[in-house]
């Protein structure tokens, strides 16, 4: 086992909900084996062809990543695990919403405008997505991480992507969205925390409401506020100074300042710290991939990472 790899407890943990062969075209390669070369990829940020020979063929790991961002593998892997913490009592529901700027590389840049046509799999792929149509809904997928599908835009950082996550008290990442890097937070504040989605162990449906939520002033707005008060979310959110003051000058027609825990915004800082970690991996603080959906998909996975060694 190399440095980064599963350990098999790890590999245990995931192999129920992993993909299974209908054993018409053929065996896959192991499935440890190539998430080892994907979890290799995302940890060092190198490029797919400088992949160690261990992993096997990269064209076969970088096709399994691909798929997988695509139909969704990876983030059913993550909610998996967190339906296993919330069993077990290991979620901290007291959440926090934040986003970050990763800039792009250089080989970010030059995907096709045009929607990728489904491709024809040879080999391990063929086998693995035999009777599967993972690009039926690529195109919706590419449309819900950004402008132009890709996440891929000019902010003062240059070129850059936004990654906007809600995250638990215990620094782990609940949801994740990519964006264009000028777009404001608060235009996704809505999506992120409805892509909350905690699978339950059993009977039940899954979990969506936090206990309570905080942010920064980035979504301090009207908009925000009533969506959480519609949703009976108790929050904490510091008030804009403009927006102060603009109420103040109104009078007793400003109605009363928001409800403010100070208390409870000092924990804000569990989604700064899952931030943190995530850009530890460096295909996650930097961006190569080209598509939107697999540079999400490198997220989730090494927010899967996360949950799996905490």
């Amino acid at each position: 086992m190399g440095r980064g790899d599963l350990t098999d407890a790890e590999c245990e943990r995931l192999r129920p909900f992993l993909p299974v062969s209908n054993r018409r075209c053929g065996r896959w390669r192991d499935h440890r084996q190539v998430i080892d070369g994907i979890l290799h990829r995302v940890r060092t940020g190198v490029q797919w062809r400088d992949l160690p020979e261990r992993f096997g063929p990269w064209k076969t790991v970088y096709e399994r990543h691909r798929l997988w961002s695509a139909d969704g593998t990876w983030e059913h892997l993550l909610q998996q695990v967190q339906a296993e913490a919330d069993s077990a009592g290991e979620i901290d529901w007291d959440i926090s919403v934040d986003s970050t700027i990763v800039r792009a590389h250089q080989h970010a840049a030059g995907a096709r405008t045009e929607p990728p046509s489904a491709p024809v799999p040879k080999g391990d792929a063929a086998a693995e997505h035999q009777g599967e149509t993972p690009w039926q809904s690529l195109v919706a997928r590419l449309a819900e991480v950004g402008a132009g599908g890709e996440g891929l835009g000019r902010s003062r950082g240059g070129f850059t992507t936004k990654l906007h996550l809600s995250a638990d008290g215990r620094c782990r990442p609940l949801s994740l969205i990519v964006t264009p890097g000028q777009r404001a937070d608060c235009t996704q504040f809505k999506t992120v925390l409805e892509k909350i989605r905690v699978l339950r162990i059993g009977p039940g449906r899954p979990r969506k409401k936090p206990d309570s939520l905080a942010a920064d002033k980035a979504y301090s707005n009207g908009p925000c506020r009533e969506y959480l008060r519609r949703r009976g979310i108790p929050h904490t959110i510091p008030e804009k100074t403009d927006s102060q003051a603009a109420r103040l000058r109104k009078g007793s027609r400003g109605g009363r300042p928001p409800a403010f825990d100070e208390e409870r915004y000092k924990k804000r800082n569990t989604v700064e710290r899952a931030i943190n970690r995530l850009k530890h991996a460096r295909a996650v603080a930097t961006r190569y991939d080209k598509r939107g959906y697999v540079f999400l998909g490198t997220a989730t996975a090494a927010a899967l990472v996360l949950w799996l060694r905490t």
